[in-house]
């Protein structure tokens, strides 16, 4: 069953969000205003609540294993992950896992990237939810997706704390699969 892009409607979540999350102007570089989550995750009864409200849409979707995407995926996806009765896998940068893995490179602005996962850590069939912290270009949570599917595994859907609409990512991953509490 397709999921809708969402926003979500307790405003009085959105207005503890808004008021905690942080504007780091020109990081990582000149220009860019990064959106720092960790004001969020120091609050227990907020973190608690966006854990709550990120695995709301995807109750009773089967969801058999979380993938968390380095390095505020893996904060936000393993709880989430014990909210849905799920497994964690860690999506990380290429050359960070012990084990036999693969990887999945994409294109950036100047240059290429990748994530990989652990060959073995999703089974043909199983039911996976792509979470992370922030939806930009799409770019890595494209590649984590198809890393999915090459591992067998059925993309049920994205969970994302925000999102930068403007930067079309919900659009590179298809709307509706995509589910976010803010979006900028």
């Amino acid at each position: 069953m397709p999921l809708p892009v969402t926003s979500l409607t307790d405003t009085t979540l959105v207005s503890d969000l808004t008021a905690r999350l942080r504007d780091v102007p020109d990081f990582p570089k000149p220009g860019i205003t990064f959106k720092d989550i960790t004001p969020v995750l120091a609050d227990p009864r907020l973190f608690g609540r966006v854990v709550t409200a990120m695995s709301a849409p995807f109750r009773g979707q089967h969801v058999t294993k979380v993938v968390g995407v380095e390095a505020r995926g893996f904060i936000l996806g393993a709880p989430i992950a014990l909210a849905l009765n799920a497994g964690f896998v860690p999506a990380r940068k290429p050359g960070k896992l012990p084990h036999r893995s693969v990887v999945e490179r994409y294109s950036l602005e100047y240059g290429s990237d990748g994530v990989e996962m652990h060959e073995d850590a999703i089974l043909k069939g199983e039911r996976i939810l792509v979470v992370d912290d922030v939806l930009a270009t799409g770019g890595t949570a494209e590649a984590t997706a198809k890393l999915v599917s090459r591992l067998g595994g059925e993309l049920v859907g994205f969970s994302f704390l925000l999102s930068l609409d403007f930067l079309e990512g919900p659009t590179r991953l298809g709307r509706e699969r995509v589910t976010t509490l803010l979006s900028f």
